[in-house]
């Protein structure tokens, strides 16, 4: 995805400019490839970049959970929970 236009800092540099890559990452909002030797090591990324990256990753771990529990016909419908919980 980012792959193809993330900016590249080797460690030095990074290392010498710490403060000015993390405010250009939050500034664009695009992340910010750390190299050694031409390979990257890490990745800089604005925080809410990150948040989101992570939300989106719970979202599709609950949904493979879910399909999982379906496929073996181990789960509750929704409508069953709420009535359980007093919710409706």
């Amino acid at each position: 995805m980012y792959d193809s236009y993330m900016t590249e800092v080797p460690v030095s540099e990074a290392r010498n400019r710490l403060a000015e890559v993390i405010e250009e990452a939050r500034r664009s909002g695009e992340p910010i490839s750390v190299t050694r030797r031409g390979r990257r090591v890490a990745v800089i990324l604005d925080s809410d970049a990150f948040d989101r990256l992570v939300d989106i990753a719970d979202d599709i771990e609950d949904r493979r959970e879910l399909a999982a529990a379906r496929a073996d016909d181990d789960y509750v419908p929704w409508d069953e929970v709420k009535a359980a919980l007093g919710l409706w």
